[in-house]
């Protein structure tokens, strides 16, 4: 019996293998994650034992139920976006910039969790909002991911008339509109991050890829420090980078999908030793006829009013 033989009779439907591969990748993040964060946690808890302890010991007076009551307002301090270093009036994180960004990562599903409406009013009024206006976010961010994918093809096909080298040029103008969107998209945020807030160069691409992938662990927000008095500009910069840099990362996830879908096909054809001609021509038809509609859809935008 054959290796190929044998991989047939070992065939098991793709879903099914694409579940088992997915299962077994998040296990084995959830171990690394383990090992990697498990003892500095431990660390990190008896340190923060010690200094339980030692300020017990130092500030006599506080007792147990004083310092749960002080470690209650430094938490809603915290949220609030209260600065506990001074005593000046703050108008909290609840301003008109920081409002705006706010309802930002609210349609975008980043939700940081640093911040929060606390009112019944603003909280059935959230609801509502996040239930219309992330449909009109997943709508406009594919519309301008058409676009982008409109100049891009604009910009190949001009070239290929130029060079007549079809392959090549594809390639070298997915790979430079890669390069500009990581520069604009991650290196120079990085940077005004590291300028403005004071993180390091890991945390602010950190916070980057955690942000445009509308993870939003929370642990790192920009213009959320009430220590800090962030430039007017800071929070229209913000807005506008997340709004484009999500719509940039949703292309490339996209393609790096399309990628993986013809490595599961190749391998796939392969382990399976057939090859589904018809079901491949009739790919490409519904792929060239999915490309006219995009290019119709792209090259002619709708008209307002």
């Amino acid at each position: 019996m054959g290796v190929k033989e044998m991989f047939k009779l070992a065939w098991v439907p793709s879903i099914l293998m694409l579940g088992v591969i997915y299962v077994a990748y998040v296990l084995i993040g959830g171990v690394i994650f383990w090992k990697l964060e498990g003892d500095l946690g431990k660390k990190d808890l008896s340190e923060l034992w010690k200094r339980k302890q030692t300020l017990l010991t130092t500030y006599s007076c506080l007792n147990q139920e004083g310092l749960v009551a002080v470690a209650q307002v430094v938490q809603d301090a915290s949220k609030a976006g209260l600065s506990l270093k001074g005593n000046q009036t703050t108008d909290g994180f609840w301003k008109f910039t920081s409002s705006a960004v706010f309802a930002a990562t609210v349609v975008t599903t980043i939700g940081y969790g640093n911040m929060s409406p606390t009112t019944t009013v603003g909280q059935i009024f959230c609801v509502f909002f996040a239930l219309f206006g992330i449909p009109l976010n997943v709508v406009v961010l594919n519309r301008v991911g058409k676009y982008m994918l409109a100049l891009g093809r604009n910009l190949s096909e001009f070239i290929e008339m130029k060079t007549k080298r079809k392959t090549c040029t594809r390639f070298f103008v997915h790979f430079i509109s890669y390069i500009c969107g990581a520069v604009l998209f991650f290196v120079v945020p990085m940077i005004v991050f590291q300028q403005q807030e004071g993180w390091t160069y890991s945390q602010a691409i950190y916070y980057c890829f955690i942000t445009l992938s509308t993870i939003g662990f929370g642990d790192f927000v920009a213009d959320s420090n009430p220590d800090y008095d962030y430039p007017d500009w800071y929070s229209f910069i913000m807005a506008t980078w997340i709004f484009f840099g999500l719509a940039w990362l949703a292309l490339v996830i996209n393609h790096s999908i399309d990628i993986l879908e013809r490595l599961n096909g190749y391998f796939k054809q392969l382990c399976c030793g057939h090859k589904p001609e018809d079901q491949s021509a009739s790919g490409e038809d519904d792929s060239a006829q999915t490309t006219l509609e995009e290019s119709k859809d792209t090259k002619d935008p709708p008209k307002s009013g």
